[in-house]
């Protein structure tokens, strides 16, 4: 740990039990004036955002919990937080003292939030939800399974209006224009391709609330998301009008003027309730996972509701030309500043100066320094040895460690740049390895390659090709229970869907304009933890009489760590595609860089 890093975690641990469990208590007092036993809050927002803006992180606030993920639900005399895998380290350390209890959620052992609830909650009680927070999916489900228990569900309060007392106000930055030389394709073209969509599935009106969605068919951004550059708004597209739901105070001139030249009428964000209630077109397409259950029941009855997925998730998932030509360019000025900051690294570590904090603001600083540079693509994960095992770390001043020349560091970074978005991780070997960790490391290498190298027919899904980056793994009886991969935006959601390469089944085919992560990785508590990751681009391979196959082509343009490889370990093809892969980095990385930065390149991609 850093300098009096174990005092200032106690004061801190002092001040936020005490903090956390006078928020819970308000909480408490509010539920017993509505009548209700239990309230749920999520990690999301009325968009169901992966990432939210400081405005709606309740959870947050009423937990001491920072992680992305997690939903926490209070009773008149318990608490509890569900969180998956990546996150587990994390939340019992920052819930300790709190009196929310942690449940794991994944583990055969862990109760469902709504069987536990089932189990606390008295029969003919009430359940409360905000319902701007959850899916129509999420609360149908919910409303169906606690009837058989007689226990009710209301989805109109907002406790954090009144309790949380300091709350932030809602992002009040403007939008800016995307421009077309970036997004490949128009506005106006954007919502032809979407209304074409529309008449094949016969529906007159499509309400969309992802902001990734709303951002791509505009060619409209923003700064109203740390790291994600959405703005807060609904989109209504019907056969005949396209009406954007925004905040007026962030319109600037230049953007009225744009969405009128792009035929797109604007309403007050507020106004999108009344708007559905009005609707007098004769259907409606929501996709209800997607949807929040409060906008949903605001739709006027006499409009029938289609149920399905949005049209743009996979519109905006196939990259065109001048979006691949994007994240090319983007690639390399990234691979420029990932070969500037592991030079640096190199040379820094030895002096005992680095931290997990020091070093992410210098990769900060190297990123910055690049052309069409817009920011973080999300928060940079810097775990060193058993900070590692923590797959989504995040270093604190008061957890931050110092860097050595021993072990592993795992350095999870992207940005975003007005040409694509990047996300990468390396781990790289400060200095002398144990025989575990370079096994280890090996076999995670194995897996990347695996997918790396993989050709598929048309018609493959993720969950296919997945157990091809954990098959080296499995024969060691060894695992990683997040993804292997998920699609990622441009100048966009880093997390974008609907691709990924995972476990579970994801009905949707891998296709030619894709981008996806490739990340195999292992995790072990208190020892260490390997990812490596690069994005890959779906690409036609060859046609033959079985059909299409198809192929990844890495994008990212860095070296893979060389010292914890294991040789013996790895198969002729593992490394021939390991050499050819660094001669591809050197090749389109070394005309930017200087003469010592090409020198130290070329040692770090020489042929194993």
């Amino acid at each position: 740990m850093c300098i009096f890093a174990s005092n200032v975690k106690h004061l801190y641990n002092v001040i936020m039990e005490q903090s956390i469990k006078e928020r819970i208590a308000s909480l408490r007092g509010l539920l017993s004036e509505n009548n209700f036993s239990a309230f749920i809050i999520p990690s999301t927002d009325p968009h169901l955002s992966e990432y939210v803006a400081s405005h709606w992180k309740s959870r947050e606030w009423i937990s001491g919990f920072s992680g992305s993920a997690g939903t926490v639900v209070v009773t008149l005399e318990k608490a509890g937080l569900w969180t998956d895998s990546r996150y587990f380290l994390q939340a019992a350390d920052q819930l300790e003292g709190s009196g929310i209890t942690l449940f794991k959620d994944g583990l055969p052992e862990t109760p469902s939030i709504i069987e536990w609830l089932t189990s606390e909650m008295a029969v003919g009680s009430t359940l409360g939800i905000d319902g701007k927070m959850f899916s129509v999916s999420d609360v149908e489900e919910m409303k169906n399974v606690l009837s058989k228990k007689n226990i009710a569900v209301e989805t109109s309060l907002d406790p954090f209006e009144s309790i949380w007392i300091d709350r932030p106000l809602m992002p009040q930055d403007p939008a800016f224009i995307y421009e077309t030389q970036y997004s490949g394709v128009s506005c106006l073209d954007k919502i032809a391709q979407i209304r074409q969509k529309m008449e094949k599935v016969d529906v007159e009106s499509l309400l969309i609330s992802n902001l990734d969605e709303i951002a791509w068919a505009l060619n409209l951004r923003g700064r109203d998301v740390k790291c994600n550059p959405f703005v807060v708004s609904y989109l209504l597209i019907t056969d005949k009008k396209t009406i954007y739901f925004i905040a007026p105070e962030k319109l600037t001139a230049d953007v009225s003027e744009y969405l009128s030249t792009q035929q797109v009428e604007v309403r007050g964000y507020d106004e999108i309730n009344s708007a559905l209630n009005e609707l007098t077109a004769s259907s409606l397409l929501i996709n209800p996972a997607r949807t929040n259950y409060d906008v949903f029941s605001a739709v006027n009855p006499s409009c029938k509701i289609v149920r399905g997925s949005s049209p743009i998730a996979l519109l905006k998932a196939v990259r065109n030309e001048a979006e691949i030509a994007g994240i090319h360019a983007a690639m390399i000025r990234d691979g420029v500043a990932m070969v500037k900051f592991l030079r640096w690294l190199e040379m820094a570590v030895p002096t005992g100066h680095e931290t997990e904090l020091t070093i992410d603001e210098k990769l900060h600083e190297f990123r910055a320094a690049q052309d069409l540079y817009m920011g973080e693509s999300f928060d940079t994960i810097a775990g060193y040895k058993e900070h590692g095992a923590i797959v989504h770390y995040s270093a604190t001043p008061e957890s931050c460690s110092v860097l050595k020349p021993e072990g592993f560091l795992l350095l999870d970074s992207g940005a975003q740049y007005l040409d694509g978005t990047t996300d990468i991780t390396r781990t790289i070997a400060l200095g002398s390895l144990t025989e575990e960790e370079k096994i280890d490391y090996t076999l995670v290498l194995k897996g990347h390659i695996a997918i790396a190298t993989c050709k598929f027919p048309y018609g493959t899904r993720g969950a296919q090709i997945d157990v091809l980056a954990r098959h080296a793994l499995w024969q060691r009886g060894m695992n990683y229970l997040h993804g292997t991969g998920h699609g990622v935006g441009h100048f966009l959601s880093v997390h974008e869907g609907p691709q990924s390469i995972r476990l579970n089944e994801v009905p949707v085919l891998l296709v030619p304009g894709m981008v996806t992560s490739n990340e195999p990785g292992v995790y072990k508590g208190g020892r260490h933890g390997i990812r490596i990751e690069n994005l890959t681009l779906v690409c036609k391979d060859v046609e033959t009489e079985f059909g299409e196959f198809y192929r990844f082509e890495t994008l990212t343009l860095c070296p893979i760590c060389t010292k914890g490889i294991i040789k013996s370990l790895l198969s002729d093809t593992e490394i021939n595609w390991l050499n050819y892969y660094h001669q591809v980095v050197f090749e389109r990385l070394s005309p930017t860089l200087n003469a010592e930065e090409i020198a130290w390149l070329r040692e770090k991609t020489l042929a194993i």
